[in-house]
């Protein structure tokens, strides 16, 4: 199991880079001028799906749709996303709809705050990643807004390696 999460802004800095798509959901690999943002930040929106700007608009990214920007953080389906609840699976795995918790979680040293937060919450597969990223049994949970700088490094941002799920 791993995480994703909404990429902030104004906690990226360094060279800039201009990024264009749709200025809206409703189409598809756009080329319009969506703005100039932080190199690391359009790189933490690629890899994690979605960010919030400086303006608090949303700069989404899918393979299907590139960039567009939105009001909100959103899965595959257009939903959006809702921490601690929302989460990424191969469906070949568990298809969308499936819902789960977290009841161990597993070999990986994590820290028992952020342990107990997992599981404390219901999980529901809204999103969707490709087939056989992450490898066989894979799911990814959203835990909403990085909290600062350098986010990657903190407790939060966590792999659990033999974590058990309870499916239903």
């Amino acid at each position: 199991m791993t995480v994703y999460y909404t990429a902030v802004e104004r906690f990226h800095d360094g060279p800039t880079e201009r990024v264009t798509g749709c200025p809206r959901l409703e189409c598809r690999h756009g080329d319009d001028d969506l703005g100039t943002y932080p190199s690391s930040f359009v790189a933490a929106v690629h890899d994690e799906g979605t960010g919030r700007t400086a303006a608090g608009r949303y700069l989404n990214w899918s393979v299907g749709v590139g960039f567009w920007l939105d009001s909100a953080p959103r899965d595959t389906a257009g939903r959006a996303l809702r921490p601690f609840e929302s989460a990424a699976a191969d469906p070949g795995v568990l298809r969308a709809g499936s819902r789960f918790a977290i009841v161990d979680c597993g070999r990986t040293r994590v820290a028992p705050a952020v342990c107990a937060r997992l599981s404390a919450a219901r999980w529901s597969v809204t999103d969707e990643f490709t087939p056989g990223l992450g490898g066989a049994k894979h799911v990814d949970v959203y835990l909403g807004e990085e909290t600062g700088p350098g986010f990657t490094d903190s407790d939060w941002y966590t792999t659990l390696d033999g974590a058990t799920l309870v499916i239903g």
